[in-house]
């Protein structure tokens, strides 16, 4: 497939083949921890770049320019760093909204064409990511970034029954808002942010929906109005796939302590983010940080990862990729962060709440 535009920068060729080395020495227990855990990804935006041409099967190495964008994830890294699965989120620019939903439709077709290539598994429930696991492929799971994707519709229920139509594709969550106002809301930034817009009728029929089709209501970049207007509707538990606590570094990005007790309290999940912009400064402490306040306010079922990588963000220190990951593992126990707990952050709870809310939906 033809690359285009910035892809040509992550292009594959032997200079660009890396191997990992920590960035910090790991001790025998944090091999040992990270070697027993499950670890998944609750966003990237690969599958953009996927669906242009990168070589997902490839190792790369991207320039220090190019990092400040992507090349993050590959085959290769996942392995490098035990990683049991990911979520691909389905993202599409909202200007025009016209042809959005085509585009998600062409980064599934892309999923499922990576997936037959053997790139990974994709993989819907709980039970499909440890049998990815136990068969020693990577799972696959897709979520979408921003609702604008279901365009509008005359009638609520056409924009419903695309909903539906994504659903029986493989889609696991819903991201309500993106960095742009649309017919369900308004974001935390972005066009058309309004604090005073809470979810619209659409938005609210939105929600009710993803409750009956076993779909996750994804509250990341939603504006705070917005976010507490869906808890409302109690969706069952809910998601905020990759966020910052303005508990530790107060920014719009970033979710209050009221939003995380939220979250808890409906059993849900938060993924902490890896971009240092959000996180108040660049290196594993500040994700450790993020961290801690959420074990500390919501408890050690809450808690998740959500790394944004390929999010034209440029990771932290210590975590530039997957492959990185044992880093993390390192840095939590030399918090006193229990190994239970750590194979929790890494995975498992992001294992519990897709068994909370089994996919309803299939082809």
């Amino acid at each position: 497939m033809k690359q285009h535009g910035p892809l040509r920068l992550l292009s594959n060729d032997a200079a660009h083949c890396m191997t990992w080395t920590p960035s910090i020495p790991l001790s025998d227990e944090a091999r040992a921890v990270h070697a027993a855990s499950t670890p998944i990804d609750l966003h990237t935006d690969t599958i953009k770049f996927i669906s242009r041409g990168y070589d997902f099967m490839a190792s790369h190495d991207p320039s220090w320019l190019v990092r400040g964008f992507g090349g993050h994830v590959d085959l290769p890294r996942l392995r490098a760093g035990n990683m049991a699965g990911l979520f691909f989120g389905l993202w599409t620019f909202p200007k025009p909204e016209v042809g959005c939903l085509a585009e998600a439709h062409r980064q599934i077709d892309s999923l499922e064409k990576a997936a037959l290539a053997g790139s990974f598994r994709l993989c819907r429930s709980a039970e499909d990511i440890i049998a990815a696991r136990q068969a020693g492929e990577v799972a696959a799971l897709c979520g979408i970034e921003g609702a604008h994707c279901l365009e509008r519709g005359e009638r609520n229920e056409v924009v419903v029954e695309r909903l539906l139509a994504l659903g029986r594709r493989g889609v696991r969550y819903l991201g309500l808002l993106h960095f742009s106002k649309n017919a369900l809301g308004a974001p935390a930034m972005g066009w058309g942010q309004d604090v005073s817009q809470g979810l619209t009728p659409l938005g609210c029929e939105i929600v009710d929906s993803c409750r009956e089709f076993g779909i996750l209501v994804d509250l990341a970049h939603i504006n705070r109005k917005g976010f507490f207007d869906a808890v409302a509707r109690k969706p069952g538990p809910l998601l905020v796939s990759h966020t910052g606590v303005a508990g530790v570094t107060p920014h719009w990005r970033n979710i209050d302590d009221e939003q995380v007790r939220a979250v808890a309290d409906a059993a849900g999940v938060i993924g902490v983010i890896f971009a240092p912009r959000f996180l108040g400064q660049d290196g594993l402490d500040g994700v450790v940080s993020h961290l801690l306040h959420l074990l500390k306010l919501a408890g050690d079922d809450a808690v998740a990862l959500g790394s944004d990588w390929d999010g034209f963000i440029r990771p932290t220190k210590g975590l530039s990729s997957p492959a990185e990951l044992p880093n993390l593992t390192e840095a939590l126990l030399r918090a006193g962060v229990k190994p239970t707990t750590i194979h929790k952050i890494l995975g498992e709870n992001v294992l519990r709440l897709l068994r909370a809310v089994p996919p309803k939906l299939f082809a």
